[in-house]
Formats: structure tokens, sequence, C-alpha cells
């Protein structure tokens, strides 16, 4: 199939199904692309199911020709009684040795990580949307465990359980998705890595969720920080929204 043709079948389908329907591109259609399986419809938006992996940004910095700025800089940062550049440490190799495929993507910025997103054919999402994916229950029929219409305390539910931090004895990041899903069918929007949102402020940007480093507590709704959109750590990375 062709690029016009492509194109084409798209305007079509778009018009056949409106706008409530999100068209999230194929892999081939857009660097990082995902399959629909791959992500998770909320209202009026889609999510990737998991967080960005380190398999799914490769090829987009390799399409681009991307070299992050932990690249550029040497490495990312990790705290150790204070933020440290950790020589050697980028998306690729999130610890200084070579990170698997389905390890989340970190050590990228703000500015990175939506670029990929816009790359990708969406876009990061905002804090109404996060959060509302994160912890109100939109499914008509989820597991036993959640109902539908609910806003939980976690995006586990009402308890942490599953969730990466420090309270299950996380010590690193975990690949993507592999543990159980929470609120939405949403992997990981507790603990693991934070995630960058589109909101800013001055210099900075929000991110959510909390992450492995972190208990359950900065899992929660109120536990958004702000961090300089320039930033890129070890404990950072991201998903995207789709429009």
């Amino acid at each position: 199939m062709t690029a016009s043709s492509r194109a084409s079948w798209r305007s079509v389908l778009a018009a056949l199904v409106g706008p409530a329907i999100v068209l999230v591109p194929l892999p081939g259609l857009a660097t990082g692309s995902l399959p629909r399986s791959d992500v998770v419809s909320v209202g009026n938006i889609r999510l990737d199911r998991k967080e960005v992996s380190v398999g799914r940004f490769r090829a987009h910095a390799e399409a681009v020709g991307l070299r992050t700025a932990a690249e550029q800089a040497g490495g990312g940062h990790e705290y150790a009684g204070g933020w440290q550049r950790r020589p050697g440490w980028t998306y690729l190799r999130p610890y200084g040795s070579a990170g698997a495929a389905d390890e989340p993507a970190v050590h990228v910025t703000w500015s990175e990580a939506t670029a990929f997103c816009s790359a990708a054919g969406g876009r990061l999402p905002v804090a109404s949307e996060w959060r509302s994916a994160a912890y109100t229950e939109a499914r008509t029929s989820p597991p036993d465990d959640l109902v539908a219409g609910r806003t939980y305390r976690y995006p586990s539910g009402q308890r942490p359980d599953g969730m990466w931090t420090q309270d299950a004895g996380a010590s690193r990041h975990r690949p993507v998705g592999q543990g159980r899903p929470g609120v939405n069918g949403l992997h990981d929007m507790g603990g693991n890595v934070w995630e960058w949102l589109a909101d800013r402020r001055d210099g900075q940007a929000l991110t959510a969720g909390g992450s492995w480093w972190y208990g359950s507590g900065q899992t929660e709704a109120t536990g958004m920080q702000w961090k300089d959109a320039d930033f890129h750590a070890v404990y950072i990375g991201f998903r995207c929204a789709y429009d």
C-alpha cells in the first residue's frame, strides 16, 4: 500500500466512524505506533495500555536521528543524597548496562516525550485526562474487583496491591505491562516510573503516578509533581494519548 493510498483509506474510515473513534496508527504508519489492542479507550481519548518501552522509543529515535539530551550530556540522573549524573545512563542503558526492549523508556525529557507521541499520531495526556483514566473506572463491565463509575484511591483500586513501588519491594523499574492491569485495564499508572503530562508552568512540566523509588502515597491523585521540563532521570517515563 502506498503512502497516498494509506492516507486516503484513513480519511475515508474517519468519515465513516466519526470523531468518537480514535484512529491509532498501525505499525509502519508512524514511528513508535501501536496496534489497536495496545490502546485503551477512556472517555473521549485513548491511552497507551502500557508505558512507552525502550523498543518503541529506540525505533522512533533511529527513524528521526534523535540523540537524546541524556546521551548528549553523557548520562541521565539518579537521586542519591541529591541529584547525581550517572555516566552512560540513557534510555538505551537505564542503569548503565543495556536495557531490554520491554523496559520503560526513561532518561527522556518532556520535549522528547512530546515529539515521540506526535510522531506516533498522538500527544501527551493532560492532567485531567490522566487523572480520570487512572482513578475512575469507565468500563461498563469491569473485572469483579472494580465497579463501573467508581473513583478509587489508587490506580490499582482501593488498595495499592500490584503496584510496583517501594512498598512492594521494588529496587528498580520492571518491564512495561508486567504487573496486573488496574483501573480501566491500564498498566502501571501507579508506580514503576513517573509519567510526563502535557501540563506546563514556566519551565516545568507535570508528572504523575509516582515511581518504583517511592511508596504508594505518591501514586494517589494528590501525588502529581512538577519537574523541570528539560530534566531526564531514571525515574521518569511516559505514555501517549490519542484523540
